[in-house]
């Protein structure tokens, strides 16, 4: 089943799809909802492409599905002889980010995110509220005598980086080095059209498990109040967390910590400043903040996509899918899908019933998830507090302009005028 032809055009990296993906999900849920079409990467023979909400929410909330053998999959399609080096890097890439929380499955994933869950409950992401409204302060009190703010790189990065890394432990002194790499493993794991960035991504990854094997080291002498501190303690008390698996859930963490966020705080403010109606109902009723972050997450989802594996041949839309076939999980689409939304197309800030797939569902489900709304939360209430009058720069140099990266949707950078 797994040799079909492909049945929709559907480009992942046409310009025209990163500048409006939702154009071509309309077409997709109307047409061919689950359909198999191009890869995530040369080498794949294809995948599945899952465009409504109620088929997405049917596989994620089966624990059937799995990551493991998309992993599999695609190395077995990696290993011809012309592959040479760049087989090895992607396979020593594959088999550091095989540890992940963001891949594993049960029991290990079960294991890990218990563990690593107890710093995520309510009252723990609570705590870190004054931190997160102080570096905001920060961040705008520098910005202020320019009169403009890059909301991305002058603030949505560096608040959001500064948060996961003192929350894990890792050296602050490192942020930028952080940024970029962080960079470097989001290209290698969202869609592309080759597989050079695995190279650089190891690179990265073995630079990162230096970092850490470091940090390790200074907490097994001095512990201190952080995450790398409490996964340390596990491990010594053989809650068998190996201390590879430590480094690569701190590596995750900041990672996942990081991006999502970030998109998160640059797409709502460019949907608030695109849509002033919606600007004006906020500033009139701030306590809808809660509400238009959800929203925000629906509209423009910082994460579009996500890939399981079909356990057993089954039937999804109408399609047999084989086992062992990946399907790929067009959040954005099922973000849009009016059989889930009334009027998908449409910001709305006060919509009620909000159950959005930004985060997934089940038992991947996001972990950070309430870090992320309350530092979306902090950031745009305060950017909104403290520059009433901000809007988008008129300066065409500073147009906003989406990245190129495929399953995250994020701005390269967002000007505003302060005054």
């Amino acid at each position: 089943m797994s040799s079909r032809p492909i049945t929709v055009a559907f480009d992942y990296f046409a310009p025209a799809f990163r500048a409006d993906p939702y154009a071509v999900y309309t077409r997709l849920r109307a047409e061919a909802p689950v359909h198999w079409g191009m890869g995530f990467e040369p080498g794949m023979a294809g995948v599945w492409h899952i465009a409504r909400y109620a088929d997405i929410q049917r596989v994620l909330k089966d624990p059937r599905f799995t990551h493991q053998h998309a992993r599999e999959t695609i190395s077995a399609a990696d290993s011809s002889p012309s592959s040479g080096d760049a087989h090895d890097e992607a396979q020593l890439f594959r088999e550091l980010s095989g540890l992940s929380l963001l891949f594993i499955d049960p029991p290990a994933h079960t294991r890990l995110r218990a563990l690593v869950g107890k710093a995520f409950t309510p009252r723990m992401v609570e705590s870190v509220r004054p931190r997160a409204q102080a570096l905001a302060d920060e961040l705008l009190d520098a910005a202020a005598p320019a009169g403009t703010l890059d909301v991305i790189g002058g603030y949505a990065m560096p608040l959001t980086l500064t948060v996961i890394s003192e929350m894990l432990g890792a050296p602050i002194e490192s942020r930028e080095e952080m940024r970029a790499w962080a960079g470097v493993l989001v290209q290698a794991i969202d869609c592309k059209r080759d597989t050079a960035i695995y190279g650089p991504a190891t690179e990265v990854a073995m630079r990162l498990v230096a970092l850490f094997e470091g940090v390790l080291e200074e907490r097994r002498a001095s512990p201190r109040a952080d995450l790398i501190s409490e996964l340390l303690q596990a491990h010594e008390q053989g809650d068998r967390l190996s201390e590879q698996e430590l480094i690569v859930t701190a590596t995750t963490l900041l990672l996942a910590g990081h991006e999502t966020t970030v998109n998160l705080i640059g797409n709502g403010m460019l949907a608030l400043l695109r849509h002033p109606d919606q600007l004006a109902l906020l500033r009139a009723q701030p306590d809808l903040m809660p509400s238009a972050i959800e929203e925000f997450l629906r509209y423009e989802a910082p994460s579009q996509m996500a890939s399981r594996v079909a356990p057993e041949e089954m039937e999804l839309g109408g399609q047999g899918i084989g086992r062992g076939e990946i399907l790929n999980l067009l959040l954005g689409s099922g973000n849009h899908d009016p059989e889930a939304f009334a009027d998908p197309d449409r910001l709305d800030i006060a919509r009620a019933s909000n159950r959005h797939l930004a985060f997934g569902t089940g038992m991947h489900y996001c972990l950070g998830a309430p870090l992320a709304r309350l530092e979306g939360q902090v950031a745009i209430e305060t950017l909104l507090r403290r520059f009433p009058n901000a809007r988008l720069s008129a300066d065409p140099t500073r147009s906003p302009e989406w990245r190129e990266t495929i399953s995250f949707r994020g701005l390269r950078s967002l000007w505003l005028t302060l005054a």
